[in-house]
């Protein structure tokens, strides 16, 4: 809270605290006719909740991709050590590359797609989720706010 004064300081002036607002309040949204629609507390929840889901709607699509790729790299990984007539070949562990034998470099890999494709899957179903709900809120939303609210992706 920020002290606030009525009149410029002297020595007799007092600072007082502006005490925390203790009710909600509701606001009114103007149309583009010209209408006004009173918009309540729940109504605000619905828009901060679709908010919140817009933006881990666009975080989760920047993930599924980064994760897309990251399988289809270890794809080709695969690919590349079926080609090999090498016994050992150069892994990357971290920042380093090691020796390993190219069995146990195909079991990692087996690994890490795997690991990958239940990642991949996981956030899909998040995403389907979150879309679902988007959908409702959109629903209840634009049936009161009708034009007067834009809910879509620029």
């Amino acid at each position: 809270f920020k002290p606030f004064q009525s009149e410029r300081p002297t020595e007799s002036t007092s600072w007082s605290f502006t005490p925390p607002l203790l009710q909600h309040t509701d606001f009114h949204l103007r149309h583009a006719t010209g209408s006004e629609t009173h918009v309540t507390w729940d109504d605000q929840q619905n828009i901060n909740k679709f908010s919140n889901l817009n933006n881990r709607f666009q975080e989760l699509q920047d993930e599924i991709k980064f994760t897309k790729e990251e399988c289809e790299n270890l794809e080709d990984a695969s690919n590349e050590l079926i080609l090999t007539d090498e016994e050992v070949v150069r892994f990357q562990i971290g920042e380093v590359f090691a020796h390993v034998s190219i069995d146990e470099v195909e079991t990692r890999l087996e690994e890490m797609k795997e690991s990958s494709s239940k990642n991949l899957e996981k956030l899909e179903e998040e995403k389907d989720s979150v879309v679902s709900q988007m959908a409702e809120l959109k629903k209840i939303l634009y049936a009161k706010f009708g034009d007067s609210i834009n809910l879509e992706n620029e």
